[in-house]
């Protein structure tokens, strides 16, 4: 691979599964836990459970992949080798690196939005003072990442800490509220098979594995991860199996406090923002309150840097492999990583957290990855599986292709539950990446034209 300058394997276990908790949390479930109340009421821990679900079995799919290609790049690599280095899979890996550049920053700009969602708790801000803020926490982040590796795990380590410490807080003081048992009781009043397969509980889906995103981090770093075909997928599972029970006791925690029914009519009514502020004050007063928001607020800082971390080596990889364009795969001369992939991606994140509502990006993010990325790797590692011998796998799935089946089903739900405006907007990515890819495939004379 071109990209083993960057390949020094210094990230172990611990490291790797910590960039992948703080990717995950981020300010997503803070944001999204209300909008899921108010889209299903009662049933809101459904909706967690069923992002966890598809976030592990997805998980499936990463872990083979990851182990047996652990290179820089993640998706970019996975995509080209399943479908043929010079066949379809050419374009499919051009088009994963050209959503990249749109997605990677979305998911930055939410972050950056929803940092400035909980900041106003503490100092109240006009609608353009909140942009100037989210585009500020942008550049703050991208500071910090300039640097090397080395220096990153070990902020990463410190950001973690951070990150438990503030669901630990909310997580424990639910439970010394004295009602915690009470939602779960709740929840378990719904209406069957039909109620989880409406369009309306999709729409919820959308919101939880949104705040799932990022269990699959590891494999975007695969060129630093030591030990990487034992690593990557033992990180991608401890990550899922304990985000999903700290997200889950969270929702417990702030509901044997503030019943759903309060929570769905702040979201329905636009009055709050920022319930994990509001939770903590009831039970602790002001004082509690502002330091859990300044807690959150470090959470948020702490996912920023997970992304924009993983997703600057997408680009990079594929510019190393003469396949994207090629100033992207410069490293930097002296701190040794890929310096303009990562201030172009940021540079696209300060523009989007300026002109973007969190709901839309939200929607935007999983619109651009489930077709080529999430259904693309699933169909690939079926055609890889026919090519190549299974034992020569480092991770083998159970059960296959029964896990392969249901990601590809569950994924098919999700994007079918997706605004249709949204959906408009991953088309016109799409068609266009697909119609710079054929005119570079021209001149450069790769598949179809070779």
């Amino acid at each position: 691979m071109a990209n083993e300058n960057i390949q020094n394997r210094r990230l172990g276990l611990f490291q790797s599964t910590v960039l992948n908790m703080i990717d995950m949390v981020g300010i997503g479930p803070f944001v999204t836990m209300p909008i899921v109340m108010s889209l299903i009421g009662g049933m809101y821990l459904w909706a967690w459970v069923a992002g966890a679900i598809l976030s592990f079995i997805d998980a499936m799919v990463w872990s083979e992949l990851g182990a047996a290609y652990p290179h820089a790049g993640g998706s970019y690599n996975f995509l080209k080798v399943a479908y043929g280095e010079k066949g379809v899979g050419k374009m499919m890996s051009f088009l994963y690196v050209w959503q990249t550049i749109i997605q990677a920053p979305l998911v930055a700009a939410s972050a950056a939005i929803g940092f400035a969602q909980y900041f106003i708790y503490l100092v109240p801000l006009e609608i353009w003072q909140q942009k100037i803020l989210s585009g500020t926490v942008i550049i703050f982040v991208t500071f910090l990442l300039y640097r090397k590796i080395d220096s990153i795990g070990k902020i990463g380590v410190l950001l973690w800490v951070g990150v438990i410490a503030t669901l630990a807080w909310i997580i424990f003081a639910g439970i010394a509220n004295g009602n915690f048992m009470q939602p779960i009781f709740n929840s378990t009043n719904f209406n069957g098979l039909k109620t989880i397969s409406s369009f309306v509980f999709g729409q919820a889906c959308v919101k939880t594995i949104y705040s799932y995103l990022g269990y699959y981090n590891v494999c975007h770093l695969g060129g630093e991860i030591k030990n990487p075909s034992k690593n990557i997928p033992k990180s991608m599972f401890i990550s899922i199996i304990g985000i999903a029970i700290l997200y889950l006791t969270m929702n417990v925690s702030v509901c044997s406090v503030i019943p759903w029914q309060e929570i769905k009519h702040w979201v329905d009514t636009d009055t709050k923002v920022f319930v994990i502020s509001t939770f903590i004050e009831r039970l602790y007063g002001h004082t509690a309150a502002v330091v859990i928001t300044i807690m959150v607020l470090w959470v948020a800082l702490a996912s920023l840097f997970a992304v924009m971390l993983g997703y600057s080596r997408v680009p990079f990889a594929a510019a190393q492999d003469g396949a994207f364009f090629s100033i992207f795969g410069k490293l930097h001369p002296t701190k040794n990583f890929p310096y303009i992939s990562l201030l172009i991606l940021a540079a696209f994140a300060f523009v989007f957290s300026l002109l973007f509502r969190m709901g839309d990006v939200i929607s935007g993010i999983l619109a651009m990855r489930i077709v080529v990325q999430f259904i693309g790797q699933a169909v690939g590692l079926t055609l890889l599986r026919k090519r190549k011998d299974s034992d020569e796998l480092p991770f083998k799935m159970p059960l296959y292709p029964l896990p392969v089946i249901l990601a590809i089903g569950m994924w098919l739900f999700v994007f079918w539950s997706i605004d249709t405006k949204i959906l408009w907007m991953f088309a016109l990515v799409l068609g266009t990446g697909i119609f710079v890819y054929f005119i570079k495939a021209h001149f450069k004379k790769e598949w179809p034209y070779k």
